[in-house]
């Protein structure tokens, strides 16, 4: 099979499920301009599948704004420097149940059965191809170059989103309903120490979410701080750079070895998150957060097999200055000087962090504000993310809050304390992009259930066009009569 005839099995397999059928949604109309039943804020991989699932419940006035350049969306051709994916490749996502829409299938296309079998992990270069060719094949409506400024509650249930960039078609649009499918920083941001960001000019670190220029870097020495996997990422790729040397330093005297995400993967935990208690829910999470994922076994072979690779356990930073040219940092194991740092220290998910939403964070409910962990789990991390509901909906702190918040739905990294592992790994996705399209479709027809209903009980539109024209028996016997 080729590309050519797999994008002609998609659209057959779409003609039999009715895909494109009319929309249902009643369409508003506002003074300021068109009215979008929903935009989606981000066109990585969250944000294609979110508008598939839109579009397949007949849900069609929807717009998908990215700012990023086309094909340039999420991380994996930006800051991501994974050689391969640490998903097993036998596990469905963005494809929500479609078999010609999965990676294999796309896989195989070009390189046939076989040489699927010959895949141990996907690369990571071929999972952005793959999702160019997705949005491609579905024809998703998604303009690049759009970043969102702000969210403005308006009247009558409608967003003001404040918008500029090369690709805005105008200054703002206007929307129903808000759909954050943002990444892993939409939820808050990515976190540097104070203890390297208050001490060392900028032009010395990044964190691993950054673009880093690693040409100006070979032949240096530089130092990562982090013992996860994005630490041992950016070593292997610095060095296969030209790096001369790349010290990764760890907190812990040893490096975690369990990944719950395979647990949860198998245990039925990322299908049915939502329907554990709040209580179990946290401690599930934080018990998460004391793990994280551990490097994968290829990452550390690939990054401990260069000369000029460095593993410092039991070496947290205890203090880091500059001398104007380079930066050197105290360890309880002694100093180190270093060309350059890496700073791979994870994010922060707080509302209160991000500029869009600056207008109504106050209104957020947080999960410290509906839940009070035991100590033994209590988690000031986990209490600053988003409560939301089911169905990925922010929820108000109080009333009015509520009002302000309707329509607005968290699809990022910080709807992990909430709705389980969904939109932070591609393990969750195909679970949870339909849970997500029921909430925003649910809240549509409910604002318009009135409108919905009067047209039920006024429909009289006749079906049946039958006519007997036969003659009854109590016909036949008065003409006897």
């Amino acid at each position: 099979m080729s590309l050519e005839a797999l994008n002609e099995r998609v659209k057959t397999d779409l003609s039999y499920l009715a895909f494109g059928g009319a929309a249902w949604v009643q369409p508003k109309n506002h003074s300021e301009g068109h009215v979008y039943d929903v935009v989606i804020i981000g066109g990585g991989q969250s944000g294609l599948a979110a508008a598939f699932g839109l579009l397949r419940e007949r849900i069609s006035n929807i717009l998908v704004i990215d700012e990023n350049r086309e094909g340039l969306e999420g991380p994996w051709e930006t800051y991501a420097r994974m050689v391969t994916l640490r998903t097993p490749k036998h596990l469905t996502s963005v494809d929500l149940g479609i078999p010609s829409l999965t990676f294999r299938s796309w896989w195989e296309a070009q390189f046939g059965p076989q040489g699927w079998d010959e895949v141990v992990k996907i690369p990571r270069g071929d999972w952005m191809n793959y999702l160019r060719w997705y949005r491609q094949v579905l024809d998703l409506p998604v303009i690049n170059e759009v970043k969102l400024k702000l969210i403005e509650p308006a009247a009558d249930g409608i967003h003001r989103l404040h918008i500029d960039g090369a690709g805005a078609p105008s200054e703002q649009l206007l929307a129903r309903k808000v759909v954050l499918a943002t990444g892993i920083q939409g939820g808050g941001e990515w976190h540097v120490p104070p203890l390297i960001a208050d001490n060392l000019p900028s032009h010395l670190y990044a964190h691993t979410s950054e673009m880093i220029d690693f040409e100006a870097l070979k032949g240096k020495k530089i130092g990562i701080l982090g013992g996860g996997a994005s630490a041992f990422d950016n070593a292997n790729f610095a060095l296969s750079q030209g790096v001369a040397e790349a010290h990764v330093f760890v907190r812990r005297e040893k490096l975690p070895s369990v990944n719950p995400i395979r647990q949860m993967e198998s245990s039925g935990m990322i299908e049915r998150f939502h329907v554990l208690t709040d209580a179990e829910k946290y401690a599930a999470i934080s018990h998460f957060f004391k793990y994280n994922q551990p490097p994968t076994n290829d990452t550390f072979e690939r990054a401990a097999a260069w000369p000029g690779f460095e593993l410092h356990l039991g070496a947290p930073w205890l203090d880091v200055e500059s001398d104007g040219e380079g930066a050197t940092v105290t360890t309880p194991q002694g100093r180190f000087t270093f060309d350059f740092l890496i700073v791979s220290t994870g994010l922060l998910s707080d509302p209160g962090l991000r500029p869009e939403l600056r207008l109504i964070e106050s209104h957020i409910a947080r999960w410290g504000d509906v839940y009070e962990a035991p100590a033994e789990v209590a988690n000031p991390q986990l209490d600053a993310h988003p409560y939301l509901s089911p169905g990925f909906a922010l929820t108000g702190r109080d009333a009015e809050g509520e009002q302000f918040l309707h329509g607005l739905f968290v699809f990022n990294y910080s709807a992990l304390a909430s709705c389980g592992l969904s939109a932070s790994a591609i393990s969750g996705t195909k679970n949870a992009v339909p849970k997500l399209v029921s909430g925003v479709a649910d809240q549509l027809f409910l604002d318009d259930r009135d409108e919905i209903l009067k047209s039920f009980i006024d429909y009289d539109e006749a079906e049946f066009v039958g006519e007997w024209s036969k003659s009854t028996p109590s016909d036949e016997l008065e003409r006897k009569i």
